[in-house]
This record gives C-alpha cells, structure tokens and sequence, in this order.
C-alpha cells in the first residue's frame, strides 16, 4: 500500500474506492474509544472533516495534552513520526498531526476493506 502524501490524495483515494464514509466512521469509533466528545457527521464534507479535526487537536495540544497522547495512542499514530514534527507552532503541528491520523485510519480501513 503506497500512503498518500497529501490531504487532497487521501480523500481522492478514499472517494474512488467508496471508503470515505468508512473513514469517517473510523475516526469516530478511535475518538469514542478516547474518550474525546467528538462525533463526524459521515455526510461531512472533506474540508469541514479537515478543519474540525485540525481545531480539535490543537484545542487537545493546548488543554488537554493527556487526551492527546491518548487519541495517538488509540489510533496508533507511530511515535517516531511525531517526534520528527517541529512542535514550535502549535497550529501547523495541530495540521501536520491531524494528516497524521487521516493517514493512519485511511490504513485501518483500506486494510479492512483489502482483506476482508
């Protein structure tokens, strides 16, 4: 599996294949699983799905930064990509994290889908 490089390339694969609903439903279940009061339409639109998520991490970086190393554990981000982000902009980290987690449920579901 090649991983997209971009937000743009991870929606465009997850709309041919018909996963971004599934997608969505994964973020929902790994953010339910945190315990984080967050909750996606699977109607959203790719841009709100962005936005919301990127707003929502950073509010996690700045308030609640237990909630947020739990959500990358859940998830299952790989610490080492984390720690290569330069963390001293917490907005462009809060945008570099939330691709992160894109890319890392669009894994779980195509994987699902692939193999199943």
């Amino acid at each position: 599996m090649k991983l997209p490089a971009t937000f743009e390339n991870l929606i465009e694969d997850a709309t041919k294949l018909n996963l971004y609903k599934k997608l969505v439903s994964q973020l929902n279940k790994d953010f339910l699983y945190a315990n984080i009061d967050l909750d996606f339409d699977e109607d959203i639109l790719p841009t709100s799905l962005k936005l919301l998520l990127q707003d929502t991490v950073y509010r996690l970086i700045q308030e609640k930064f237990t909630e947020y190393l739990n959500l990358l554990y859940i998830i299952d981000v790989p610490e080492h990509q984390i720690k290569a982000l330069d963390g001293n902009d917490a907005l462009q980290l809060s945008e570099n994290v939330s691709f992160l987690i894109l890319k890392r449920e669009w894994q779980k579901v195509w994987f699902r889908h692939q193999y199943s």
